[in-house]
Parts: structure tokens; C-alpha cells; sequence
């Protein structure tokens, strides 16, 4: 079946096509009989308005462009469900874009009509592809990094005070022992909570062991067979306590020691981060820092709009809070 166009609703309105461009854009130049008779053609044809003539006339998409690397686990679906309604509440859209190849973000970026982009961290870009971003004049958020400029923003938790303070809470129930679950090394979230960890250790004067550093990927399963494999090693010493890196992290190493007989908080207290649904469900219920990530999410669309509107680029911090279960017990 043949697409409807504008100029079949001129002729079926009897009014040029002009007419039904300013009857659809609300341009107050013509009355409101000829107005309606547009629009009756209109229905009558089930005509769609092409978008993008609009917006290119107006130098707006209405649209935003969300990337990221990946988009599994909890963390994401809490955060993207906030920013596409904090969007949609905005009269905007947002395409999610999940790609690994930093040309072709960097070409999506470029090359697509967004009128903002909102970039997850973790996505490799070196110094020249920050400063043809920047020189783009593409009002951009960035999720987990610490950058500002003319019309570049960013927000992010405070990771480092989390893992200082999650440090200090096991430090205070009297563990000397305490390890750390890590994820990517390019991560900038476990990045400064294994910042805030050493930070709490050296305060106190615990000296930092390496061995007792896992890497989980922030992934139940990875952290699972790492903590599985650790714990099978024939030298292996089980620290006190362990602060991983997220909630899944935690939940990963919780199920691996108690598979290799280990009692949780009995043998190890564990502190998670982020607060997931699940953690207060869990069996023990995790100790945890509380990440505001559905704030997050509103928050940097409301700051990408602002950079739309002129605004100047800024960095914004959210504050976590401890929230104690039972995956943690005084030492005895």
C-alpha cells in the first residue's frame, strides 16, 4: 500500500501544501475552518507526519541517545526506566545504543540527529575522542565520570566516601582481615570504592593484602566461580569480612562459600553496594551501601536538558547510604 504524503492531504483538504505544513506545526496564519478541514483530511487518510522535516527545520530531534556497553544486570533497568520516563515527562525520547567499538559510538554520537547524548563510563574513549566531543558542541552527561566543560556534565556516586565509610563499619565491628571483590579495572566506581577501602585500612592501621582482592566483574556469576576457585586453593586464608564492589558481587560470594560450607556472617561479614530489590530478600539479608540509582537517572537527563537549554557543564555527586542487615555480625 502506498505511503501517505503531505501532498495527498493538500489535495484531499484543498489547500496547498504549505497550508497543511503550517495547519500541523500550529502557525497561527491561517483560520480555524481551513485549520480543521487539514485536519479532518488528515484523519481521513490516516496520514503520519514526517518528524524529521519538522525537526530539521527547528534544529531539534526531540531525541536523545543513551550509550553504553552493556545493559545487563539490575542497575540498568532501574536507571534506564528512570531516564526514558524522566524524558518522556520532557516531551523527549531516548534510543539506547549498546555498542563496544569506540568508532562506531563515537559515529553514532557524531552522525546521528540526538539533540543530546548520555554516555556510561566504562567505554574506552582516549583523549582525542573526549576533545572532538567536546569540540562537537554536543551537550553530553557522562554516567561515572568526573568531567565538566561548556557542554559536558557529569554525575556520579560518591564511591570513594561509600568505600571508605563501608570499610570503616566493618573495621568498627572489630574485623583486621577484610578483602575487597572488584570489577573492571576500568570501572570508575570500583575504581574509587577499592580507593576508599585502602583509605579506611590505612587509617586505621590494617595492612592491605592483595590475595585477599577478587575480581568479580560486579557479575554474580563470574564472582561465584572466582570465590569458589579462591576458596578451593590450597592456601587460601579466608578474610574476616569483604566489601564487594556491588550487590551482586556479594550475593555471587555468599553463594560460593556457602557451597564450599562456610556460614555467612559466622565465618565472613559481607557489605555490598547499591541496594538492589533483591538484597533485602536475600538469605542473610545484605548489608549494603544504598546507591540512589533511579536519582541518578532522572538527574542526568534534567542536567542533559539543562546543557540543551545553554547551560554551563558540571560535576554532581550523590551521597550513598549504609543500610544494615544481617550479612555482617560483631567479632567475637
Amino acid at each position: 500500500m502506498r505511503k501517505v504524503t503531505i501532498r495527498d492531504v493538500a489535495k484531499e483538504a484543498g489547500v496547498s501544501i504549505s497550508t497543511v505544513s503550517n495547519a500541523l506545526n500550529d502557525v497561527d496564519t491561517i483560520n480555524a475552518q481551513t485549520k480543521e478541514r487539514v485536519l479532518e483530511a488528515v484523519e481521513k487518510l490516516n496520514y503520519i507526519p514526517n518528524l524529521n522535516g519538522r525537526f530539521l527545520k527547528s534544529g531539534e530531534s526531540r531525541t536523545l541517545g543513551f550509550f553504553t556497553n552493556t545493559m545487563s544486570g539490575p542497575y540498568f533497568n532501574v536507571l534506564v526506566e528512570a531516564m526514558c520516563r524522566e524524558a518522556d515527562t520532557n516531551g523527549y525520547n531516548i534510543i539506547i545504543f549498546v555498542l563496544k567499538d569506540v568508532p562506531a559510538i563515537m559515529s553514532n554520537i557524531m552522525g546521528r540527529n540526538l539533540d543530546g547524548v548520555l554516555i556510561f563510563e566504562d567505554m574506552g574513549f582516549n583523549e582525542a575522542e573526549m576533545n572532538t566531543l567536546k569540540g562537537s558542541g554536543i551537550p553530553a552527561v557522562f554516567l561515572d565520570r568526573e568531567i565538566a566543560d561548556e557542554k559536558i556534565s557529569s554525575i556520579v556516586f560518591d564511591s570513594y566516601k561509600g568505600g571508605y565509610d563501608a570499610t570503616r563499619y566493618l573495621i568498627n565491628l572489630g574485623h583486621k582481615k577484610i578483602g575487597f571483590l572488584a570489577g573492571s579495572p576500568t570501572m570508575y566506581d570500583s575504581r574509587e570504592r577499592f580507593r576508599g577501602y585502602r583509605a579506611a585500612l590505612a587509617e586505621y592501621g590494617i595492612e592491605y593484602d592483595e590475595r585477599h582482592t577478587i575480581t568479580g566483574y560486579f557479575s554474580e556469576e563470574y564472582t561465584y566461580n572466582s570465590v569458589k576457585s579462591a576458596a578451593r586453593h590450597p592456601e587460601f586464608v579466608l578474610p574476616d569480612a569483604m566489601l564487594a564492589g556491588n550487590d551482586q558481587s556479594a550475593i555471587g560470594c555468599i553463594k560460593a562459600l556457602t557451597s564450599e560450607g562456610y556460614s555467612i556472617p559466622k565465618d565472613m561479614s559481607i557489605i555490598g553496594f547499591d541496594d538492589l530489590d533483591v538484597s533485602q530478600y536475600f538469605t542473610p539479608a545484605l548489608t549494603t551501601v544504598r546507591n540512589p540509582m533511579a536519582r541518578q537517572g532522572l538527574m542526568a537527563v534534567d542536567m542533559l536538558l539543562d546543557l540543551i537549554k545553554g547551560e554551563q557543564g558540571m560535576v554532581r555527586k550523590l551521597d550513598g547510604q549504609l543500610i544494615v542487615r544481617n550479612s555482617c555480625e560483631i567479632v567475637k
